[in-house]
């Protein structure tokens, strides 16, 4: 039953790092908050990494961390402006757009491989990520600006209409995607170990030419703005390495990465609980169109 566990911890880990990073990044007077996520993901990333090399033993060279550059620019690119984005949106609205990724991934390769390569279950979950992600943008950006300040009433951050809000998680998605398509062509000849190595490595270097961008800018930092950041940034790193070791039990992976897939139903639920956030009827309902889409997709993966 490890890969049970394994796979709730990912989702849990997952989910609370969408929690953390939505805390730290939601100030909207704090414009550097994206930059100072970053820092905080390439400092726990790179401690991982010198666990990884200097205790585990994982094999790294400057070879591998150039030729996994690419895809390790569109993740860092793609979570910078998902943090971007937080400042903008509610995280109930925003998680389950930036993990339809994987319905992309699906589009792009029937788009380069054909109709063959992608199965009847793949395509139905994709039309259903495609519809819930969609209609969560055309619930969002039409919905009545009374209602809108009626159900945020609760919460402390109102968040008016903006196109920026629902773009900003749509490009997480597609440089995601672009992302994973990348990662599935390139481990063809890496090792996943150092691969993740040099992943983390680089966001190190990117935490890093942040920190001195936020330097010459003068920005301040305080404990209470900044412990949110690494708490989610210590969530993802645990997170990516429960969904490793999940998806290691090759026997159980197609009831592992179904469970894995929806987190975003996780964050909906702690932004609820912990944010009081408050969406309409209808947004709960293409988030719920979503959420079976992506886990249907994880499920059809490993099938």
């Amino acid at each position: 039953m490890n890969w049970f566990w394994f796979s709730l911890i990912a989702l849990l880990c997952w989910s609370g790092s969408d929690l953390f990073s939505k805390i730290g990044c939601r100030e909207q007077k704090d414009k550097t908050a994206h930059l100072k996520m970053v820092v905080a993901v390439g400092v726990v990333m790179g401690l991982h990494a010198a666990v990884e090399v200097f205790v585990q033993g994982v094999q790294i060279d400057m070879h591998t961390i150039l030729v996994y550059l690419p895809v390790s620019l569109l993740y860092i690119f793609s979570m910078m402006l998902g943090y971007m984005g937080l400042r903008y949106i509610e995280l109930s609205v925003s998680s389950p757009i930036c993990n339809s990724s994987g319905a992309l991934v699906a589009i792009i390769t029937l788009i380069t491989a054909g109709l063959g390569s992608i199965s009847g279950l793949q395509l139905g979950a994709t039309a259903l990520v495609c519809t819930g992600v969609v209609g969560l943008g055309f619930v969002d950006m039409h919905e009545d600006d009374e209602a809108r300040a009626a159900r945020q009433s609760i919460s402390n951050y109102k968040y008016a209409k903006s196109f920026v809000a629902i773009l900003l998680p749509v490009l997480y998605c597609v440089l995601d995607a672009a992302g994973t398509f990348a990662d599935s062509l390139v481990l063809e000849t890496l090792n996943e170990d150092s691969a993740n190595v040099a992943y983390e490595l680089t966001f190190l270097a990117a935490g890093a030419v942040c920190l001195i961008i936020l330097l010459c800018k003068k920005e301040r930092f305080t404990l209470r703005q900044e412990t949110p950041k690494y708490v989610g940034a210590c969530f993802e790193t645990a997170g990516q390495l429960a969904y490793i070791y999940a998806l290691a039990d090759s026997e159980h992976v197609a009831m592992s990465a179904p469970i894995i897939s929806g987190y975003c139903l996780a964050s909906v639920v702690w932004s609820r609980l912990f944010l009081k956030e408050k969406l309409s009827w209808k947004h709960y309902a293409m988030i719920a169109v979503a959420v079976v889409g992506i886990v249907l997709l994880g499920l059809a993966e490993e099938m």
